[in-house]
């Protein structure tokens, strides 16, 4: 677990260059020439956990990825370059990085995917749900029919459902509360509202969508409303897509049926 930067930046700043592709000592000593400004091998070894004999290693790899500049006095005297610029260079990388990655495995996938998926696929926790969540919103043509409680009605998916009401993609949105049809009313001007199927306090229940009739995904709150959003379990969902698939059959009825008597 990421330590909170506020309660510990040094450890939450070293762990977070380790991400980055640093050393351990290459990282704790970066950290540590921020926080002194400049300094020298026993400067460094004394407010980290590096020795000293190690420093030099860790400042030859910092110096090569252009991090800490070098002054050649006797002893040598290190200089970390600035947090803005510092930053400026890791995000460079990582825009690299992604846009590798992404050109890799676009030549890696299926010319065309199946639009026809046989059974239902399980996804878990509540951030991995609700990318799955907005996917299936950014790829909607025609029409999504959302239900959800408050908590899950994050500001991620707001964005992608108001995405799609301005591309011209019908948004039908039913909530829990008087709050959360204001919420989507106000957010989502010409969202279409309607009421819950059944009373979900009464349920576990998190979140029932359908996109374009052909694609649907339903969640629950696997330890209850009580269960908080940093749980990774917290939340679990199946979802499947396809005209003949069986969950997409049957939700598409219930939609219709209730929809139906909404009109």
């Amino acid at each position: 677990m990421t330590p909170d930067p506020s309660d510990d930046p040094r450890s939450a700043a070293i762990e977070q260059l380790e991400q980055f592709g640093l050393s351990a000592y290459a990282a704790r000593t970066f950290v540590a020439l921020v926080s002194l400004g400049t300094g020298t091998a026993k400067d460094v070894s004394g407010v980290s956990d590096v020795p000293r004999t190690r420093v030099y290693d860790a400042i030859d790899e910092l110096h090569d990825l252009g991090l800490v500049d070098v002054q050649q006095s006797s002893p040598k005297e290190f200089w970390a370059i600035s947090v803005d610029t510092a930053t400026r260079k890791f995000e460079r990388e990582m825009d690299h990085r992604l846009s590798v990655l992404t050109t890799a495995l676009d030549e890696l996938e299926p010319v065309r995917r199946s639009e026809e998926q046989r059974g239902v696929w399980t996804v878990d926790g509540q951030a991995t749900v609700t990318d799955r969540v907005v996917e299936f919103v950014e790829g909607a043509d025609d029409e999504v029919v959302y239900m959800t409680v408050e908590d899950l009605l994050t500001e991620e998916v707001v964005d992608a459902l108001r995405d799609a009401a301005e591309r011209g993609v019908t948004i039908s949105l039913g909530g829990v509360s008087a709050d959360v049809q204001e919420q989507i009313g106000t957010e989502i001007p010409g969202a279409e509202l309607f009421e819950s199927l059944w009373v979900w306090s009464d349920t576990p229940a998190g979140r029932l969508m359908m996109v374009d009739g052909t694609q649907t995904l339903v969640s629950v709150l696997v330890n209850g409303h009580d269960a908080p959003p940093t749980d990774p379990r917290s939340e679990t969902a199946i979802w499947g897509s396809g005209e003949t698939n069986s969950l997409v059959v049957v939700l598409r009825a219930i939609f219709a049926w209730r929809l139906g008597d909404a009109e």
